[in-house]
């Protein structure tokens, strides 16, 4: 499916946000051509109204100039929060680059949340921030379950822009989210990026909107031994998995030294 792209002028780019650790977000795209089968980020269809499938098509945001960006000084920004900061189309547009250029010396506590080896296009302006950090998000190992998932560049990729980063002096992190009961091998994961993440966030597959029935017919389909696990957790909304997960993963990552941020059950995270 060829995405449809369009550009489209926008009065602000940086909008104050709740989400945990965060005072702004911004989103330098409309959609996200990554189409990921999980994505909460759907629900922004309701708003913009393409008639396009979740995955099918980018506004490129066009802005005015930030107004004294010094006012951003010691605020954390994070980009982003409901698309890539580096889909494919990054490389043409460069509205990532844009913004960061433009905070480049506000002093603004920046991080990026990205599923793109694509950031290092940008390590020159990263290297010249002040305080910025580059999160890749992971939650599998397995190629051939990324791609039932998502169209976005290959796992190994990302290891390697996440190594070339660190050396490079930018803090970095993987956000292992969302984790699939039964599927995403948490502990993999944090054996393969130590070393090369300064920490490691984690957050449970949340199932609601229009991918809940989606995603259970996949399981249903691909994994029918998981069925019982996935009735549980979502039906019957039993919690015990993912305690369980979450303390045997803490004291792994203990032994590793590896700084673990929790954001399980993020909504209730959020509203407290």
């Amino acid at each position: 499916m060829t995405p449809r792209i369009r550009t489209i002028e926008t009065r602000s780019i940086l909008t104050p946000t709740k989400i945990p650790r965060a005072d702004y977000a911004a989103n330098p795209y409309i959609g996200c051509t990554h189409a990921c089968r999980y994505c909460y980020a759907c629900f922004m269809k309701r708003f913009t109204h393409h008639p396009e499938p979740w995955g099918g098509f980018l506004d490129i945001k066009y802005w005015p100039p930030l107004k004294n960006p010094d006012r951003y000084k010691g605020k954390h920004i994070i980009l982003s929060t409901v698309t890539d900061p580096y889909p494919p189309q990054e490389v043409k547009f460069g509205r990532t680059r844009a913004l960061l250029s433009e905070l480049r010396d506000s002093g603004a506590i920046i991080t990026l949340l990205t599923k793109s080896h694509l950031v290092l296009h940008d390590l020159d302006l990263l290297k010249q921030l002040e305080h910025v950090s580059v999160a890749f998000s992971i939650n599998t190992l397995d190629e051939t379950f990324k791609r039932q998932m998502e169209v976005t560049p290959p796992i190994q990729a990302r290891l390697r822009a996440m190594r070339e980063l660190r050396q490079a002096g930018v803090h970095t992190a993987v956000f292992i989210s969302p984790i699939f009961p039964g599927i995403t091998d948490v502990f993999a994961i944090a054996d393969a990026i130590n070393g090369i993440s300064d920490e490691v966030w984690i957050e449970n597959l949340n199932l609601r909107g229009s991918h809940r029935s989606e995603i259970l017919r996949f399981i249903a389909k691909r994994y029918p031994e998981l069925v019982p696990l996935y009735h549980q957790i979502y039906t019957l909304k039993d919690r015990s998995y993912w305690q369980l997960l979450a303390a045997e993963f803490k004291t792994y990552t203990a032994r590793l030294n590896l700084p673990l941020i929790n954001y399980f059950y993020h909504e209730e995270i959020r509203q407290s």
